[in-house]
């Protein structure tokens, strides 16, 4: 059996809300000066996940963005700071989203870490921003503040938020008393390794599993988490 959650799937769907008053006084630059932020964050992670962040250079991001240099050190007044916001826009936000949807949550915790799971593959791990981990384990020793800045805002958070939903589990009685830290890391495993997979060997037929990354992900979870389900009596 597949476990899912459609009572949290407006967390997945919810559109944004967009300001048509806002938009509508605005003038076309002004539009246009409030958009760069974003567009220079999107042409900044393609490259880093083309090229690499060492490989990188900060007048390429400006140009794929369509601006000048000096545009983008005026919102990113260095390298390292634009990644840290490429971080921050597609990986720290989500985390934010997932930790605030487990405050709230009242339900099965199998079933709500098994959406969890889905949405992160849907929002992070099957785009460019899924290549952000890659990047971090082949460069993050060459650069100790971005691997600092990555475990603080990406890796401890993500998992504090896990470990705790596994011991609320546990406290609940619908999980059997395991090792949080290790289960953590179980969890934590399947997604990796697909989006690693995806964003090194993706391009190569011969490597391509049978099924599709989100049904992979979906069994890997279910195997797990019929593991850790407390058996009755």
């Amino acid at each position: 059996m597949v476990l899912r959650l459609a009572g949290v799937a407006g967390y997945i769907t919810d559109p944004p809300v967009i300001n048509s008053a806002a938009l509508s006084t605005a003038t076309p630059r002004q539009r246009r000066k409030d958009a760069r932020p974003q567009e220079l964050l999107a042409a900044a992670l393609d490259l880093f996940v083309e090229k690499g962040f060492a490989a990188t250079r900060s007048e390429e991001v400006a140009a794929r963005a369509g601006v000048a240099k000096g545009t983008l050190y005026r919102y990113y007044p260095s390298k390292e700071e634009l990644f840290k916001a490429v971080v921050r826009e597609n990986l720290g936000v989500h985390i934010a989203e997932s930790a605030a949807l487990a405050a709230q949550y009242e339900g099965s915790i199998a079933e709500l870490l098994a959406q969890m799971m889905q949405a992160w593959w849907g929002k992070v791990g099957e785009g460019n921003a899924g290549g952000i981990n890659k990047i971090m384990l082949v460069e993050a020793r060459n650069f100790p503040e971005l691997a600092q800045f990555y475990v603080d805002e990406v890796i401890a958070p993500s998992k504090a938020l896990l470990g705790g939903l596994v011991e609320r589990g546990i406290r609940a009685g619908e999980f059997r008393d395991v090792a949080v830290e290790a289960t953590v890391h179980m969890l934590i495993a399947p997604m990796l390794h697909l989006m690693l997979h995806e964003h090194s060997f993706g391009d190569y037929d011969a490597c391509a599993p049978s099924m599709g990354a989100a049904e992979m992900l979906d069994a890997q979870m279910s195997l797990l988490l019929h593991g850790l389900l407390a058996r009755p009596g």
